[in-house]
């Protein structure tokens, strides 16, 4: 809101690659889901555009119904088409170039599914895909087809008598406005890598790129972005290693970056590569609900592994299985998942007890405990067009629940009333280690007797 943006040196240089010959090209997740993007700050990219002088803006849109409603594509882009009606004329056209689910092309993290990222690449880039006159035209067709819903939707071009109205070519200027970093930093390496091998670009146009934010600081990924990310430093992982402390990370692809990247404030490397051990479990590359157990019990027997070996004296570990599944709509598949996810757990908490040590349980939002929309009236799950219940595919806003299991050291220490959230686990936990937590962390849920 403060217009810093446009002050920048990156949004100069896209401006000036661009003004006079090119196109600009807008590429991100479509919503106001606020998770990844907002579709606020593609508006004002446009709008300012217009004011600078560029005279064609290509939007390639990634269909949410994760974050927001399963089936509310449309509910985005009729509105976003009269936006652009509005700021249309004889020197400004901006449109729609091309666009596709955001489980199915271009928004794949943690390298689980490059496969992902080429269909983004041959849809946004070269133009080469399934075409249809209009966004509209594209989500009806597809969406009575294939009975999907917006975020698993096939891709499609945008074409006027047979050729896409938005390839990339040389001399263009792209910015992918997603601001959360995971599933970003792919598209990003494809538009910068000049070495790039993950897939055969076909055609690898000369352009200016930039991120909405650097998605990676220590990869420094993309090289060019409107927003210098936040300086996140004093993490729970950084002060372990400072007191000596052997950690262990552990997931399966889909959730990898979080025990990771995100864990260590949006950092890909390790602080110590004496103190600390990440595994990654790779992940099934097949829709979620299909095998909804996912990899809990491969996760699950290297955990217990590792709690055995008793050499960590912190271990991390994050289940894809209630988020990822519960992001389908799926009730069958995501009741599934929660139950495989229920014996591991079992299995799990007994290593734990057999080490004499402590677990805590918890998760960052809800998901998987609420699968159907409620009535704003009732209170009672939504009904939809066809009588059946409305799926909900978004996280919830409900509390989440933040179990301690311990059999052993309870009487040592006693719970702190008070109102609490992720950010006083950290402090909880090193509490509980007998460590004094920075003054800058969120307190502790106990005192130590």
């Amino acid at each position: 809101s403060s217009g810093k943006i446009f002050a920048s040196e990156t949004w100069r240089a896209l401006v000036g690659n661009c003004r006079e010959n090119g196109t600009l090209h807008l590429i991100g997740l479509f919503s106001d889901g606020n998770v990844h993007s907002h579709i606020d700050h593609l508006k004002s990219l446009i709008t300012r555009a217009k004011q600078e002088g560029i005279k064609r803006v290509r939007i390639h849109i990634l269909l949410d119904g994760r974050d927001v409603g399963e089936t509310s594509a449309l509910e985005y882009v009729l509105p976003f088409e009269e936006f652009l009606s509005s700021l249309n004329c004889d020197t400004f056209d901006a449109r729609i170039a091309s666009g596709g689910g955001r489980m199915v092309i271009t928004m794949d993290r943690y390298e689980a599914n490059w496969p992902m990222v080429e269909k983004g690449w041959h849809t946004h880039v070269l133009g080469d895909g399934r075409q249809f006159g209009s966004a509209v035209e594209a989500i009806e067709t597809l969406r009575k087809e294939t009975g999907n819903i917006d975020q698993f939707l096939p891709p499609f071009v945008i074409a006027q008598e047979g050729r896409p109205v938005g390839t990339v070519n040389d001399g263009d200027s792209v910015v992918f406005y997603n601001f959360r970093g995971d599933r970003a930093i792919e598209i990003s390496k494809a538009f910068e890598q000049k070495d790039f091998d993950k897939f055969d670009r076909i055609r690898y146009p000369e352009v200016v790129y930039s991120g909405m934010l650097e998605y990676d600081g220590d990869a420094h990924i993309p090289s060019k972005y409107l927003v210098s990310p936040p300086e996140i430093s004093g993490t729970m992982g950084e002060f372990l290693v400072k007191n000596g402390l052997r950690q262990l990370a552990i997931s399966e692809t889909q959730k990898y970056g979080h025990v990771t990247y995100f864990w260590n404030g949006n950092r890909s490397g390790k602080f110590s590569e004496e103190l600390e051990e990440y595994i990654e479990i790779p992940s099934d590359i097949v829709p979620f609900e299909q095998r909804p157990w996912m990899q809990c019990a491969l996760i699950t027997d290297k955990l217990i592994e590792k709690i055995e070996s008793g050499r960590f004296d912190f271990i991390r570990v994050n289940f894809p299985n209630g988020d990822m599944v519960g992001h389908t709509g799926s009730f069958t598949a995501t009741k599934i998942s929660i139950e495989a996810l229920d014996l591991c757990l079992d299995r799990i908490l007994k290593a734990v007890d057999r080490a004499e040590g402590v677990a805590i349980v918890t998760a960052d939002h809800g998901n998987a405990d609420e699968m159907y929309e409620l009535d704003k009236k009732t209170g009672k799950p939504a009904i939809d067009k066809n009588g059946c219940y409305k799926a909900k595919t978004s996280h919830t806003l409900n509390p989440v629940p933040c179990f301690i299991y311990d059999n052993y050291y309870s009487e040592k220490y006693e719970f702190v009333e008070g109102n609490y959230g992720l950010a006083n686990i950290a402090a909880t936990v090193v509490t509980m280690m007998g460590l004094k937590p920075p003054a800058i962390w969120e307190k502790s849920m106990i005192k130590l007797k």
